[in-house]
């Protein structure tokens, strides 16, 4: 769903009602940072802050973010560190907080069982995330967008008080290139117990799943197998990419997982992408799935991080049957497709786009570049392109390329404010499958709740 779209509040109500609710685990440490400057309203952070082990830490993150009221009228947010392969303590603690806060909400009050979802790609970050999701116990790390092969290993590491390490990809790289985390050196004396949490890596086909699971040190507990309909990232399609008249891949029969195949690896699995109706979800539990992952219905929830006025906009072209969203193969500057969701005043209008000056300077889709003298540099297809030249990117890979990272945080009302006044506008990933979300809206116009669509999927 992006960026805290699948946020605290929506993961915990998913949890109290039997099922597995899962948070975002993308950006948490910029989202820590802007709720703080906001003032926290509800003080729901400070109120899980209040519980993290490390006070000290707490103190200093406190000190350089919160601001007791809120910015007053016309002032930025003050930048934080980015996470790069070996970060500054600062960033390591903001990460660790940002993901430890999001989880410990979640599963507030409640003995429910919780996820996080992350993505292999933003590698640099995903050491000081884990750590802090695991300081919150959480249940489940679930993770895409690439090929987890590392995190079961770090995940005991973790667990068991050990350094953990995960290796980074790097463009150019002459060497391998490791990034490394120690809790003891992070939390010194306040380390608590952690406790191993269960993985769900996300695949597509059943190739992958096989691959994982030959080795017990990369095998995971389980997989999401994701159609190429679901929400925000997709793999291409396999073979030569073709486009349809919207512009979108095409995908064809080559990109279905064999889910007999899926099945006979023995772990339990999840489908995703095209299952939002009890009947699809009754269907995937005939084919042996253990359930389903749904995104769409639940980002539309009430409880979901979306602002007030971008719900309404969606529910709106919904209940029109005017909602449209595209699977654009050049958003992303992964280069990964990315669902993009068609609505006025976003970035997906062509003008919006246009009138954005580039800019990079959150920084989370950044990869690392080898330099010819060995240090690093990181570098965005989304950044200003003369830079981006510099360190060796072509003038193609920039083409129709969005920031991502500052649109997903204006979805949820975290949107930086230039010092010119120019508000960063949003970009709204959905999934393609929108028959659910119609059905619903037809039961609950104007909106629903996440219990309410739990009920609506799983029917007595």
């Amino acid at each position: 769903m992006g960026v805290a779209v699948s946020s605290w509040r929506l993961a915990r109500e998913v949890s109290q009602c039997g099922e597995l609710g899962v948070v975002s685990g993308t950006a948490l440490d910029g989202v820590l940072a802007r709720v703080l400057q906001d003032g926290d309203p509800g003080g729901h952070r400070r109120r899980a802050l209040a519980h993290f082990p490390s006070q000290a830490m707490v103190q200093r993150v406190m000190d350089t973010y919160f601001l007791e009221g809120g910015r007053p009228p016309g002032k930025p947010y003050r930048p934080h560190p980015t996470l790069t392969i070996s970060p500054r303590r600062a960033a390591i603690e903001l990460s660790v907080l940002g993901n430890f806060t999001e989880v410990w909400l979640a599963k507030e009050g409640h003995d429910g069982v919780v996820g996080i979802n992350m993505l292999e790609k933003i590698q640099t970050a995903n050491l000081s995330a884990i750590l802090g999701a695991m300081l919150a116990d959480v249940d489940y790390v679930i993770m895409g967008a690439g090929v987890p092969r590392e995190i079961p290993r770090l995940l005991t590491e973790f667990a068991s008080a050990r350094t953990g390490h995960l290796t980074i990809d790097v463009v150019n790289a002459t060497t391998t290139h490791r990034a490394a985390l120690n809790p003891r050196t992070v939390l010194g004396d306040d380390l608590l117990p952690l406790r191993r949490p269960n993985f769900l890596a996300i695949v597509t086909l059943h190739v992958l799943a096989d691959y994982l699971n030959r080795d017990p040190e990369i095998r995971p507990d389980g997989f999401i197998v994701e159609g190429p309909r679901a929400g925000g990232h997709s793999s291409p399609p396999r073979g030569k990419v073709e486009l349809d008249e919207a512009g979108d891949p095409i995908y064809g029969p080559r990109d279905d997982a064999d889910l007999a195949k899926i099945a006979r690896v023995g772990l339990p699995f999840w489908l995703a992408g095209g299952y939002a109706t009890p009947e699809k979800v009754a269907e995937a539990r005939a084919s042996g799935a253990a359930g389903v992952q749904i995104g769409t219905l639940f980002a539309l929830a009430d409880e979901s991080g979306l602002t007030p006025e971008l719900r309404s906009q969606l529910m709106s072209e919904l209940e029109a049957d005017e909602l449209s969203v595209r699977n654009d193969p050049r958003a992303s500057p992964t280069g990964f497709p990315f669902k993009v969701a068609q609505l006025a005043d976003t970035l997906s209008e062509d003008e919006v786009y246009e009138e954005r000056e580039r800019i990079c300077d959150l920084g989370y889709l950044r990869v690392p570049v080898e330099r010819p003298d060995k240090s690093i540099t990181y570098r965005c297809p989304s950044e200003p392109i003369a830079p981006y030249l510099r360190k060796g990117g072509s003038i193609e890979e920039t083409v129709g390329r969005k920031c991502l990272c500052n649109a997903l945080m204006a979805n949820i009302g975290l949107g930086q404010l230039r010092p010119s006044g120019y508000q960063e506008p949003p970009a709204v990933t959905l999934g393609q499958d929108l028959e659910g979300a119609r059905e619903l809206s037809r039961l609950h116009p104007g909106g629903w709740t996440a219990r309410q669509a739990v009920d609506w999927l799983l029917p007595a």
